[in-house]
């Protein structure tokens, strides 16, 4: 979804399920965090293009090589985050014989309502980026296939069907593909929009289909 500074806030059921991170993954996260927060600083003053990996190494006070072993390219900063562990646990967390559409709905809009109140200037900043480096766009389609086995995983075991199963997939495609347009319809009306109205919009449309 989006980079963020703290831990995505939960429902209190989903926090009570997931396990708290030990002395080393708070570590990592921390270092995720400082290096995110400089990239997107550097960005801010400079450009996307102009910011280097060993200047977002100089700022976040890491190695170049820290970096990298966090993130693979500078595309990955802008677009990798924790909230897809925390989307999977609260889809499980739905309660059972719910629609699979409104599962996806409340996780979908709980996450991106908190995300938007803790980080709504990094979410802009970050939809910008989708909408204006070609090369972004098309690595952010890369990265929502992990995002994509994570949801298709837990809607096969809500629904009993296997992972790979076609209608499974197909659906979870329908919903990351929504979400992914979504983003962008909403960075190129300079964010002006009602997000969570946009997500729930595209939502209906996908369980009603394009009325003529």
């Amino acid at each position: 979804m989006a980079a963020i500074t703290r831990t995505p806030s939960r429902d209190s059921s989903v926090a009570e399920a997931q396990p708290q991170p030990g002395l080393r993954e708070r570590k990592k996260l921390k270092t995720r965090i400082a290096i995110r927060r400089a990239t997107y600083g550097l960005i801010a003053e400079q450009g996307y293009e102009a910011t280097t990996i060993e200047q977002i190494a100089e700022a976040a006070e890491v190695s170049p090589s820290t970096v990298f072993r966090y993130f693979p390219t500078k595309k990955d900063i802008v677009l990798t985050d924790e909230y897809d562990p925390v989307m999977e646990t609260a889809l499980r967390a739905r309660p059972a014989g719910e629609d699979p559409l409104e599962s996806i709905r409340h996780v979908m809009t709980h996450a991106l309502r908190t995300f938007i109140h803790e980080e709504r200037e990094e979410v802009i900043q970050r939809t910008r980026l989708m909408a204006e480096v070609p090369a972004i766009r098309a690595r952010m389609t890369e990265t929502m296939a992990t995002t994509s086995e994570l949801l298709v995983q837990a809607l096969a075991d809500r629904t009993g069907r296997d992972r790979d199963d076609l209608d499974v997939r197909v659906f979870t495609a329908a919903v990351l593909g929504a979400l992914r347009e979504v983003m962008l319809y909403w960075a190129a009306r300079d964010h002006q929009d009602d997000l969570i109205e946009l997500v729930d919009r595209a939502l209906t449309t996908i369980k009603g289909g394009l009325k003529l």
